[in-house]
Parts: structure tokens; sequence; C-alpha cells
């Protein structure tokens, strides 16, 4: 018989029992949108928990400069004065695995408005591109400073929800007038809320202000051979001028102390704490390590054999917590699957082998008028096909809709799969081969005469 005839054939005999073959398909059916669910459910979940660990940093990589000594006295890590902005720039000139990168200086005083004054957790200087790392571009209210800003040494500045709820008590800040350390900035913006880190910092607890300003106006260390956050004591050290004062007169008349503020010398070798930068996703961190290291020991002059005068720090443990929770997910979901596949393969199995034996005389009729093996074969077979096809796609709808009533019900994060979609098409396809077949194989098999028999 033709392939659209043995269609056809098929078609007759599952609409004689309609109520049966959709009792039939319900095991499929339910597998189906169950799978379906479960995986726009998942997708949206592993969607949420990347977007929440990628805005704490997990392709993020930290750059600090070396270890300083004197007299065999290691000052720690980041104690040298060995990166500059330059070096940030030739990061992102030269690495190609990098997406963006800014330069960090930090520093950490009280911060003054009217009476009302609060000490942050952390005071950031850098440049806008800071925020396209920590995935922290869209601002509550305002909008954030430019490179011009940067490069003016301009004193403007981005507060966290905390400073905002500190300090205005939940007023907008925008256009009002701030001070860190006698230095009075502008509130330009307002960071959008980011709530406690992994380590549970609350990172809503800072202020962000251009790297020059921060450098030459507040922490005022521009000639120091140290970093600015280790540096936050030196003014309380004693220097050999002040121990050794002497009545000599100055060459030049000297500056007030609102000159020197409002006008900064700096020099031309300006460091900075450290290097945040983004790679393009967390697999290409490795290699982005590699050309910062090849990029940073050019730059530096490094000889072969040399240590390194800077430390490069990756979020591995959250990365490693990202693909392990990525893949307990995945395997959880494809556990469900093959179980909910199995169960509506078996319920299909049991019922065309129920069909096969109530219709032994109508095989033995169809046989003896010239039917071969394997009409009966290929008619078994499509009619197991097509009830797992017709189950997978109302599955498909079943499981799509009730992805969809959890989202509008309880809020759960949802993301569509068409991969998922696909696969439950070829799976249902497959189970109807792989349980038909049998109960297939077996109506080929009968002897003519004792179907005829049969009763």
């Amino acid at each position: 018989m033709k392939t659209h005839r043995t269609i056809k054939i098929a078609l007759q005999a599952l609409l004689r029992n309609p109520m049966r073959a959709m009792l039939t398909t319900l095991g499929i059916v339910i597998g189906v949108g169950a799978v379906i669910a479960m995986m726009e459910i998942g997708n949206g979940s592993s969607a949420a928990i990347k977007k929440s660990v990628a805005s704490m940093g997990a392709n993020t990589v930290l750059v600090r400069p070396g270890t300083a000594s004197s007299g065999g006295i290691s000052f720690g890590s980041g104690s040298a004065m060995t990166l500059t902005s330059e070096d940030c720039d030739a990061i992102i000139r030269e690495c190609p695995s990098v997406l963006t990168a800014a330069p960090v200086v930090r520093a950490r005083t009280q911060v003054v408005y009217g009476n009302r004054n609060w000490v942050p957790s952390s005071i950031y200087g850098t440049s806008p591109e800071f925020l396209e790392v920590r995935d922290w571009t869209n601002l509550s209210e305002g909008e954030v400073f430019d490179n011009r800003d940067v490069l003016n040494g301009n004193k403007v500045c981005v507060l966290g929800q905390t400073l905002v709820r500190e300090l205005f008590e939940g007023k907008s800040p925008i256009g009002k007038e701030v001070r860190i350390k006698n230095v009075s900035f502008r509130v330009v913006g307002v960071l959008s809320a980011k709530g406690a880190n992994m380590m549970g910092m609350d990172q809503d607890d800072t202020i962000i202000a251009p790297w020059t300003t921060i450098k030459y106006r507040v922490t005022g260390s521009t000639l120091d051979n140290i970093n600015q956050s280790s540096s936050a004591t030196s003014s309380s050290v004693n220097t050999l001028s002040s121990l050794y004062s002497g009545d000599s007169p100055s060459l030049y008349p000297e500056q007030s102390s609102v000159q020197a503020v409002n006008n900064p010398m700096p020099i031309r070798f300006a460091n900075i704490d450290q290097i945040m930068m983004a790679a393009i996703s967390t697999a290409q961190i490795p290699s982005l390590i590699t050309q910062i290291t090849e990029v940073l020991r050019e730059r530096h002059r490094i000889r072969n054999g040399e240590p390194d005068d800077f430390n490069i720090r990756d979020m591995s443990e959250m990365v490693d917590m990202l693909s392990s929770t990525t893949k307990m997910m995945t395997n959880l979901l494809l556990s469900v699957a093959l179980i909910s596949l199995i169960v509506g393969g078996v319920g299909i199995m049991n019922i065309m082998l129920v069909s096969v034996t109530e219709r032994t005389r109508e095989i033995g009729l169809r046989m003896a008028v010239g039917a071969r093996a394997r009409d009966i074969l290929r008619q078994f077979l499509v009619e197991s096909i097509v009830l797992c096809l017709v189950g997978g796609g109302l599955g498909i709808l079943l499981g799509h809709g009730g992805s969809r009533l959890v989202h509008f019900f309880l809020r759960w994060p949802v993301e569509n799969s068409p991969g998922a979609i696909a696969a439950a098409i070829l799976v249902s396809a497959g189970v109807g081969i792989i349980f038909g077949y049998y109960p297939a194989w077996r109506a080929s098999r009968l002897d003519p005469i004792e179907a005829l028999r049969y009763e």
C-alpha cells in the first residue's frame, strides 16, 4: 500500500474509538506538558540566577598592584605603585577578550549633607565604564557622569540607595551637594538598589565619582608612592620636614588651602588602586587573564623569569557555583523528562497491544485478501506515531500555558524554550516508534488462518 493510504486507514481505525485514543495520549500529554513547563520555568530561573551572579561580578577580573616592601617588611598586596590609567586603556585596546574596563581609586571617609553625616563602606573613584562592569547601568534617578568629567576632575558623584536614605531621608538628592572630606560634590544620579553581595556587604552603601577628583582632591596623595586606600593614615605619621622644620625662606609664595584644593598639581605618573574589567563571557576569563599578563609585563618592562608586579583575581568561585547550579538543574529536568516519557510510552504500548488483540480477525481478513506483513506493521506503527504526535502537540500547549499561569500568579521567572519544543516533537515521534514497534511486529506476524478463527 502507498503511504497516504496507510495513514488514512490508521486514522480511520483511531477514530473508531476516539475516547480510548484520547485516554491513550493522556500519558504523553501530561509527560510532555510537564517537561515543557519545567524547561521554561527552569530556563527562566537559570537566566535569573545568571543575571544575579553576573551583577555580583561572575565575569569580573580584578587587577591590583604588587607588594611594596622596605627593610624586609612587606606592606601587603596592593601597596606598590605599579598600575596607571594608561594600563587600563592598553588592556581595553589590546585584549580581545575584555568587554570593558575601568580604573578604580578607593577611599573611605565621612560624607556630610546639612546636619547629617554618614561613612559609606566604599567610595569609588572611577570612570563611567565601571557601571558597565558591575552591570549597574540602569540608574534609579538622574544620570551618570561622563569621561569629560573624569578628564576635567569635575566634582560630581552618583549615590547609592543607602546614602540617599541616610543623608536625604529618601528624598531626591539630584542637584544637591554633599561634602566628602570638605570637598563639595554635586549629585547627578542615584544608583538602582542592588542589595547585599555574597559576602553580606551592602552594595548600595557606596559613592561613585570621577577617579581624578577622588585622587587629587579627596585623598590628597598625588605624590605618594603607595596606593590610595593604604595611605589613609599617612597624615598621622610624622615626616622629616615636620621634625626638622627650618626657618629658611621660600623662593615662591605658598598656596593657600583653598588654592591647593581648587588647583591640584597632578604628576605625570598617576597611580590607581586597581583595574576592574568584565570579560565577554565567563568562558573567556582564562584567556583574558593570559592577555592581561602579557600586556602589563610588556608595559612594565618585566624581563623573563622576573615576578609580576601586579596581581590578577577572578571570581572563579561564583563561576563554579553558577556552573554546578545550571548542571544540576539540567540533569534534574532530563530525569523528569525521561520518567514522564517512559510512563507515556508504556501506556501507548499497552493500548496498542489491546488494539491488536481486538482486531485480530480484521488483521486476518486483510492478510487473506492480499495485505503483506510490512503493510500491517506500517499501519500499526503509523497509529502509534499519530497518537504520540497528537499527545506531544497537546502537551506543548498545556506546558506553555501552565508556565504562563505560574508566571502570572506566582511571578516566577519564565523563559521560552524553542529547543525544548522541537525536542518534544522529535521525542514524541521516537516514543511512538519505540513503544509501538512491538505491537505492530506482533500484528504483522499473525497467521491469517488462525486470525480468521479468532473469536
